[in-house]
């Protein structure tokens, strides 16, 4: 049975080297038949680019809290309502920070404050980033809110370090949104 078939992801990539881990996650998800939209967040557009997202998603990439052009419809309103759930990757120690705090100075942030949907984050930064008390203490409180965390990896990192703090692999990702469905639909049944 395909747990995401037909399910409405808002995917929001935050400005990190594992940024480009995205692509692959949208090809994975629209393989088993997802929606996917995107939020890129200004950060984000310096690791991989709109055109790439919109070809792999088939979907307009959002960017901007005030876009003139959708003026109207309050984007950060309508995607929030729109998705079946919200998936961050990677999700910096800047966004985590962010959402710890309540701090919406941004598309992605304030989709996420305006959403009454699960969210994943899948942490992805330097080891010491990672294992920074502040860190620590955003997540645990995150956690407390209802987010769900997937990650990060022990591994080789792009600066050249190792440790923990890599993005998990997109087939992993896959795998943990694909038993959160399959968790909500089995719910359902027993209810």
């Amino acid at each position: 049975m395909n747990n995401l078939l037909e399910k409405k992801i808002l995917l929001i990539i935050c400005g990190g080297i594992s940024a480009y881990k995205s692509l692959e996650l949208i090809r994975l998800l629209k393989k088993k038949g997802t929606k996917i939209k995107t939020i890129l967040t200004k950060s984000a557009k310096e690791f991989v680019t709109p055109l790439s997202i919109t070809s792999l998603s088939q979907e307009k990439v959002y960017d901007d809290l005030f876009n003139l052009e959708n003026e109207a419809e309050m984007d950060h309103i309508k995607l929030s309502r729109w998705s079946d759930l919200i998936v961050v990757a990677p999700a910096t120690a800047n966004t985590i920070s962010k959402l710890s705090s309540g701090s919406s100075d941004d598309l992605a942030s304030t989709v996420m404050l305006a959403s009454d949907k699960d969210i994943f984050l899948t942490p992805a930064m330097n080891v010491r980033m990672w294992d920074h008390p502040s860190t620590k203490e955003n997540l645990h409180k995150l956690k407390s809110f209802g987010y769900k965390i997937i990650g990060p990896e022990l591994g080789d990192m792009a600066c050249g370090e190792f440790g923990e703090g890599k993005m998990t692999n997109p087939n992993e990702i896959v795998s943990e949104i694909e038993s959160y469905f399959k968790n909500i639909n089995n719910n359902k049944k027993f209810k």
